[in-house]
């Protein structure tokens, strides 16, 4: 990582962190295995992902990725899949962003641990708040029609945090303002619900 900013760093970090809250294994997924077939040119603050590249994290990952993208379509599997996966995809998440640090640096290995953690949990939670509301819809097409939404935004955002440390900045921010907006609205929303139930 070497002639990067801090503020590049973190925001590569945190882009990755973040895209995890929605997809972690695609975000695993997709980076092994762009590193593995030379399809992506790599930058090189990049390279400490080379654990990513092993066929057995790929597969792995790969299974993990066609089953939350099948699970994410289905309304009531997708609600258990963002239970179980409140505890997976932060972990995975901090994991992910600490890959991108330099592992001789144990001060920038705790402060990626823990940012990486926590952005995970906040779009995870923004994430499993807005799909209990669409889940409990009793059409099917409103839940398909935003899980392919996360599933484009997702890979597309993955594809420019990789390409541009500037890129990943942005769409860092981009994605806390969202999922800090989205958080906020799901809480006035409950609030406002337990008014009316009290009344």
């Amino acid at each position: 990582m070497a002639g990067m900013s801090a503020v590049e760093i973190i925001g590569i970090a945190a882009s990755v962190s973040l895209l995890a809250g929605w997809r972690l294994y695609l975000c695993i997924f997709a980076v092994g295995l762009g590193m593995r077939m030379g399809w992506l040119a790599m930058p090189e603050q990049l390279r400490s992902l080379d654990a990513l590249a092993n066929g057995w994290v790929i597969g792995i990952a790969g299974v993990g990725a066609v089953a939350e993208f099948f699970a994410d379509k289905i309304a009531w599997l997708d609600s258990a899949w963002d239970a179980v996966h409140t505890l997976v995809r932060p972990v995975g998440g901090a994991l992910l962003a600490l890959a991108l640090i330099d592992a001789g640096d144990p001060t920038w290995q705790v402060v990626i641990l823990l940012l990486g953690g926590g952005a995970t949990l906040l779009t995870h939670g923004a994430k499993a708040g807005t799909r209990a509301l669409v889940n409990i819809s009793p059409e099917p097409v409103s839940n398909v029609v935003v899980s392919s939404c996360e599933d484009l935004v997702t890979g597309g955002a993955l594809v420019a945090t990789l390409a541009s440390p500037i890129a990943a900045v942005v769409i860092a921010v981009a994605l806390v303002v969202a999922a800090t907006a989205t958080l906020l609205f799901l809480r006035r929303l409950l609030r406002r619900r337990r008014a009316q139930l009290d009344a």
